[in-house]
């Protein structure tokens, strides 16, 4: 080991190389030579080699690695609170039973016509009616106005042209000198300083769902409630309010604009076309125009009280 200076083992020391060598060979005597001199000893083998462990420690070994902690036992959930139970929907109302409209509806008078209608189950419309929409004003008038069908106001209320559509008929009645909370004259037609009385009515009883247009079948059975009402009103002049009532009463497809001015017939009354308030409301210059039809109707009007005025007169002669 003596190839080593200390340097090199102060190294070696370091790097944690531990140094080994092979143990010396026991001595051997010597051989006496044949002169009688003692013969050297053998040569010691080449310098001894370094051999390092092949896997030398470090001289300091590292402290294990800490075991890893056990994992926490996982919780459960915590447990939703139980919902209460729902209570069970109402059980949906059975639709009325279809029934075929009661016979003899031309010979009915108020009482029985108004019962009538109030049971009536002889289109769909009655399946979803808070209330039918018979009519109201005096039952005996010289006026008698007609609308289409009945709104979302006039079916909780039971009761014809109400709400915005309703005050703007009362104002074009209020000009025209007629009022629907007039009593019926006691006496003669005539002229008087008191509003007149005018009974209104709708084409339809019942309203069609989502104020659509009415169909044919149920204008066809509400009809003949219609015409007996004229029939008991016995009125001198019919105002038509709005496309369905003029075309249900007049039987056909003629609009509104070309039916106006002239003079119509339903069951032997005269009939006068006009549009529907609720229309008005949405299209103000025609306002003129309503008021041109009032107009005209008043003169229908005047003309039936200067003929009944006549009549007693040729009689006297």
């Amino acid at each position: 080991m003596n190839h080593l200076d200390d340097r090199q083992r102060a190294m070696l020391a370091e790097m944690g190389v531990r140094l080994w060598a092979r143990p010396p060979a026991p001595a051997r005597p010597l051989a006496r030579s044949p002169a009688g001199t003692s013969a050297p000893a053998p040569q010691a083998p080449a310098a001894a080699r370094l051999e390092a462990h092949p896997l030398a420690a470090p001289a300091a070994h590292p402290a294990p690695a800490p075991a890893p902690l056990p994992a926490p036992p996982r919780q459960a959930p915590p447990a939703s609170p139980a919902k209460a139970a729902l209570p069970s929907p109402p059980p949906t109302p059975e639709p009325p039973v279809r029934a075929p409209r009661p016979a003899g509806v031309d010979t009915m008078d108020w009482p029985a016509l108004e019962a009538a209608v109030a049971d009536c189950h002889a289109c769909g419309l009655c399946e979803k009616r808070r209330h039918t929409v018979f009519g109201v004003g005096a039952r005996q008038a010289d006026w008698m106005v007609i609308g289409e069908a009945p709104g979302e106001q006039e079916d909780r209320q039971g009761q014809p042209f109400v709400g915005q559509a309703g005050k703007l008929l009362d104002a074009m009645l209020a000009a025209t000198g007629l009022s629907r909370h007039a009593p019926a004259p006691a006496g003669a037609a005539g002229a008087s300083a008191e509003p007149q009385p005018v009974y209104i009515a709708n084409v339809l009883k019942c309203r069609p769902p989502g104020n659509r247009n009415p169909q044919p079948e149920e204008v066809a059975q509400c009809e003949p409630y219609l015409r007996r009402q004229v029939a008991l009103v016995q009125p001198r002049v019919i105002l038509a309010m709005g496309r369905f009532a003029v075309q249900s009463l007049l039987q056909t497809t003629e609009p509104i604009g070309r039916l106006r001015g002239r003079v119509h017939q339903y069951a032997g009354v005269p009939v006068i076309v006009t549009y529907h308030p609720a229309y008005l409301l949405r299209n103000l210059p025609d306002k003129a125009k309503a008021w041109q039809d009032l107009c005209l109707a008043r003169e229908i009007m005047n003309s039936h009280l200067r003929a009944a005025s006549v009549a007693p007169e040729n009689q006297k002669r």
